[in-house]
């Protein structure tokens, strides 16, 4: 069938747009269809984590993302200085301490944080970088899209669509006049979020664990804020936060899901939460942006269904602890864009789509389950209290607060693939070479690398016929033993990795550099 586009994008959000911008670099057609008009203000997800900037840093956006957590940080002190209590006295102006992240409310400190670990090391510079709210990420990949070229048909949404052997015929509404329109394409990727339409027109089984909490996330004015104490604060009837920015509230309450979630959140209602698990009279004036969440957590159980795939929170839904739905969505998004885009552009057979469920569903599994350990935290019964007094503990040591850091940052994930070196698998490591460039800047374009470190010509002679898909440098790296090569796919993870004197593991058809080359990007170079 002859197609408007190689693929359909259903959802502009930062996955939806992360994906657009993936399948661009990899040489797809692609537009977006997104029901909203504008930027989401709703307040959602305050930083980032080290796998979500590694992978902008990987396309040239890293000085973006630093410029967005330098007002981050200002907007924090702004908040630190504001006059707080009975007395009116002004809190002491100071830099926010190393962010290392939190789980279940209790704080890490980046004090505790052993930075020579070298799951922290190799990121480079993107270990740094964490404040980035959410609507940051969505303007900064919306200005990206439009610099590539993506097509984004905002005020649209998906009613429906027709799949067949040739491609699928995708429906699209507009929502101001519900005047319709049919966009063909090869594919169609459900990025529309955790109520996705996508996903329940393709009928995918997506199976969890049900609701036990009532969550309210809001940006308000309030007076009676100098009761409050800033940051997490667990009570007998819930958990509240107050911060890091001025009126930024979060409320917990643990006696089940709201009666409907589909009702708009009122000043009334995050007024009698907030005083609830408060215990305070603080009174809430006027409402800027406010959502309401649970804890449901589901999970797709195969992210493919023929011509339709799930990415982001159309694939998974969880509650929002520790931040991890938009950098899981960013790795659904990293690890799918080349591959669709290399599949829809023939130049790889249909089989590699299925290492994106069997490489992401893990990750998203891991995720649904470290939320709901959060969930058990936080409740005010006595058992998870004396529960959260050991969790505590255990974080206040630096091999705690290392491990719960490096489990929060994205740095220890791995995917399990083919290959005996300890890097396989792993995201690659950002060598210095001796010309000042860093392996990140090597990725900009979206394209795989094989990185020869040993000056070998036989090592970049298995790289020939591959063209313009794999791109050969020749580099030194001065101060550190490193492998004499390395394969690194578009998205950053690494393919085959083999050190002086494994050039017949490299000639290895099945788990060397030849099987590698040929497993990801067609074999032979065809």
């Amino acid at each position: 069938m002859n197609s408007d586009f190689d693929v359909v994008v259903a959802g502009g959000g930062p996955v939806g747009l992360m994906l657009a911008c993936e399948l661009r670099l990899g040489g797809a057609s692609v537009v977006v269809v997104e029901r909203r008009t504008e930027v989401d203000r709703t307040v959602k997800a305050g930083s980032i984590n080290t796998s979500t900037a590694e992978a902008f840093y990987r396309r040239g956006m890293l000085p973006a993302l630093a410029e967005v957590q330098q007002r981050s940080v200002e907007r924090f002190q702004a908040f630190v200085r504001e006059p707080q209590g009975t007395r009116g006295a002004a809190r002491p102006s100071r830099t926010p301490a190393r962010f290392a992240g939190h789980f279940a409310g209790i704080m890490l400190s980046g004090e505790l944080l052993d930075a020579t670990d070298p799951d922290f090391a190799d990121a480079g510079p993107a270990r740094d970088i964490s404040l980035v709210p959410q609507q940051e990420i969505e303007r900064l990949l919306a200005e990206r899209a439009r610099e590539l070229g993506v097509e984004v048909r905002s005020g649209t949404e998906v009613t429906g669509f027709d799949a067949d052997g040739g491609g699928i015929e995708v429906r699209v509404a507009r929502v101001a006049d519900g005047s319709e329109e049919a966009i063909r394409a090869d594919r169609l990727v459900g990025c529309d979020g955790g109520r996705s339409t996508v996903r329940k027109l393709a009928g995918f089984a997506f199976p969890g664990t049900d609701p036990q909490i009532t969550g309210h996330q809001a940006l308000v004015e309030m007076t009676g804020a100098e009761a409050l104490r800033p940051g997490w604060n667990h009570t007998d009837t819930g958990m509240y936060v107050h911060g890091p920015m001025p009126g930024r509230i979060l409320t917990v309450e643990f006696d089940g899901p709201p009666a409907d979630r589909e009702a708009a959140v009122t000043a009334e209602d995050l007024q009698a939460s907030l005083r609830h698990v408060s215990g305070t009279e603080v009174t809430i004036t006027g409402v800027r942006t406010a959502t309401r969440f649970t804890d449901h957590a589901r999970q797709a159980a195969d992210y493919r269904a023929g011509r339709v795939l799930l990415a982001g929170d159309a694939a998974h839904v969880h509650s929002p602890f520790g931040g991890q739905g938009l950098n899981l969505g960013i790795g659904d998004a990293m690890n799918l864009g080349w591959k669709l885009a290399a599949v829809v552009r023939g130049r790889a057979p249909e089989g590699l789509l299925d290492s994106y469920t069997a490489e992401r569903h893990p990750v998203g599994a891991w995720v649904l389950d470290w939320t709901r350990a959060q969930i058990a935290l936080m409740r005010p019964e006595p058992q998870a209290r004396a529960l959260r007094d050991v969790v505590t503990e255990l974080a206040g040591s630096v091999a705690g607060t290392t491990y719960f850091a490096k489990k929060i940052s994205g740095v220890s994930h791995r995917y399990d693939l083919p290959g005996s070196h300890p890097l396989v698998g792993r995201s690659a490591p950002d060598l210095g070479f001796t010309d000042g460039t860093h392996l990140a800047d090597l990725l900009h374009d979206g394209r795989a690398l094989l990185l020869d470190l040993a000056d070998d010509a036989g090592l970049r002679a298995h790289a020939q016929g591959y063209g313009e898909r794999v791109r050969v440098v020749t580099a030194a790296c001065p101060g550190r033993p490193e492998p004499a090569g390395l394969l690194v796919r578009p998205d950053g993870i690494v393919a085959w990795a083999g050190d002086a004197g494994d050039a017949g593991d490299a000639a290895d058809a099945g788990n060397g550099l030849a099987g590698a080359l040929a497993r990801w990007f067609g074999r032979d170079g065809g």
